[in-house]
């Protein structure tokens, strides 16, 4: 008898806040007009992620929603950003998560990304920023 034990931790860093935010948002679809947008909210490093939206590009029947964002590096060191996210519908039930990278952004750089997802609609979907993290880059 073989028996295998899997043992995984997790070591988040971040400032003491176990809550989860919304992400600032903007949904975007070609055919819907609606577009919501939130600020960022709080001060410091988790105000350097300007943007952090679903994208749909379906088309002709396919489904095709991304996850797209803006970091400002408002600091004045070269700095990494790791984010965790997670996408919910409107009771709440998680729909799809992730973690999110961008390494060596200068001062007052702007960067910006782009990630695919699982997701097959973005009506009624919000987005979370569950951990947020600003390090310097060497």
């Amino acid at each position: 008898m073989v028996v295998i034990i899997v043992v995984v931790m997790v070591v988040a860093s971040d400032n003491g806040d176990e809550s989860t935010t919304p992400a600032p948002s903007k949904t975007t679809a070609e055919n819907t007009p609606q577009e919501t947008k939130q600020e960022p909210q709080g001060n410091g490093e988790r105000a350097d992620l300007v943007s952090f939206q679903l994208d749909d590009r379906s088309a002709a029947g396919i489904t095709n929603i991304w996850i797209t964002w803006t970091i400002k590096n408002n600091s004045s060191e070269k700095s990494n950003y790791s984010w965790d996210w997670e996408a919910v519908d409107a009771s709440g039930t998680r729909l799809v998560n992730g973690s999110q990278l961008d390494t060596n952004v200068q001062p007052g750089q702007t960067a910006q990304g782009e990630y695919p997802t699982t997701l097959k609609t973005v009506k009624g979907v919000k987005l979370n920023i569950t951990s947020f993290d600003r390090t310097a880059s060497y």
